[in-house]
């Protein structure tokens, strides 16, 4: 009997695939649809805080009276957090599997408020979704992780559910930003988030927005971090996450130390269909690989499992294909 059961950030899942958080998770009928088709778990659509604000300027710019500012931020703000823990409650009503919350701030108390109305209505862990694009020259890789650190440690003191940090591949030293979250309390990692990506049209001489959905070739950095990450740092729960679309690639990012494994893209391009027809394909491979569970090959090609390790190193690049033409 094959078991494709996974531990993830203190969350029990029944198998290790997610629905990853985007507009495809902001209907709690459509979350309940994931899960008939068999996803492990759900992450609710990010609650930004800079979205609130935005709607904010926008309905005070409507408005002839500009000493109503605080009340118009108030009631979007109000408006906006009540609709997401509708949100979570009404998920938790339909479905049995885990519901991950996700929230995006910029301000310190945003985080701390967000949190704990989040974990009130029930949700059964938090994503931080954690990205700040720094352009003063100034601002170093250690003030981008202290501030990491100042998120996860006010989160940490406010709620009690587990917490995750959804993380960006520039912060410096991965493996040591995530050895320093954890000791901090994080209990599970995402790698990574994909953001914004702009573009440039050439014939309209304007900015305009890139693709938002990843691909196979996303898929490089997502492997190489989580197999350093899980080698370097035993004990760490990790969700790989950002060019998964097959269920190779879900083998692949288990392989290399993943607990669980984040789907958006895929879903968006072939519908809910394609969770159970992953789950199906991996359950046949471990079949015929003779795997009873996932823990019998998790991990198994990560950093500190393979001979040569430097194989998951930039550096390496040189070494292997700089004699070819």
């Amino acid at each position: 009997m094959i078991d494709i059961k996974t531990q993830y950030a203190g969350l029990t899942l029944r198998n290790p695939l997610i629905v990853g958080s985007s507009g495809l998770t902001n209907n709690a009928e459509r979350n309940k649809e994931f899960e008939k088709a068999g996803a492990g778990a759900i992450v609710l659509k990010s609650l930004f805080e800079e979205q609130i604000e935005m709607q904010s300027d926008v309905l005070m710019q409507d408005s002839d009276y500009p000493e109503a500012a605080d009340y118009i931020r108030g009631y979007v703000k109000a408006n906006q957090i009540n609709d997401y823990l509708e949100l979570i409650q009404k998920t938790k009503e339909l479905c049995t599997i885990p519901v991950i919350a996700s929230i995006n701030c910029y301000k310190s108390d945003a985080w701390i408020e967000f949190a704990r109305q989040i974990e009130l209505a029930g949700a059964d862990a938090l994503e931080l979704n954690v990205f700040f694009l720094e352009t003063d020259l100034t601002y170093n890789s250690e003030n981008m992780r202290d501030l990491y650190v100042s998120i996860i440690r006010k989160v940490k003191e406010t709620v009690s559910i587990p917490i995750m940090i959804k993380m960006s591949k520039m912060v410096g030293n991965i493996p040591a930003v995530v050895h320093t979250l954890t000791v901090n309390g994080a209990d599970g990692i995402v790698l990574f988030n994909r953001f914004y990506q702009p573009d440039i049209d050439i014939n309209n001489m304007q900015i305009v927005s890139g693709n938002v959905f990843s691909n196979h070739s996303d898929l490089s950095d997502t492997l190489r971090w989580t197999a350093i990450v899980s080698g370097k740092i035993p004990g760490i729960s990790i969700a790989s996450s950002t060019g998964v679309h097959d269920w190779e690639d879900v083998i692949k990012c288990l392989l290399a130390g993943a607990d669980a494994i984040q789907m958006c893209s895929a879903v968006y391009t072939h519908g809910a269909e394609i969770i159970s027809q992953v789950l199906t394909c991996i359950e046949e491979w471990m079949h015929q690989a003779h795997y009873q569970s996932l823990d019998q090959f998790k991990g198994k090609l990560n950093y500190a499992n393979i001979s040569n390790p430097a194989m998951y190193e930039r550096s390496q690049f040189m070494k292997y294909f700089s004699n070819r033409d």
